[in-house]
């Protein structure tokens, strides 16, 4: 008997879009039964009883190590500037990343 899979055709489109990949039919039939497996076990996880544990950001501890921040002079302006590959108004152009 075949197992209900809640996952949508174009659900695995649409992720495989998102994460640009190219799927064969084979290879998006895989990840629709991995997703739903996945899914099917975070629904076994809300079964958990955690009234009694202490909320977490992670199982190390960690802290920031926080530093003043420190002007540095610039000893040759011109010389750092060389490496950038394109200039305009003595200033580094880069590519647009937003918009």
């Amino acid at each position: 008997m075949m197992e209900y899979n809640p996952m949508r055709d174009e659900w695995i489109d649409e992720i495989g879009i998102l994460a640009k990949l190219e799927l064969t039919g084979k290879e998006r039939e895989k990840a629709k039964q991995d997703i739903a497996q996945m899914i099917r076990y975070i629904e076994r996880l809300k079964e958990v009883d955690t009234r009694d544990v202490e909320p977490s950001f992670g199982v190390l501890p960690v802290s920031n190590v926080f530093r003043e921040d420190e002007i540095i002079p610039v000893e040759d302006r011109d010389a750092i500037l060389a490496n950038a590959p394109k200039l305009r108004d003595r200033a580094v152009v880069v590519p647009r990343t937003i918009g």
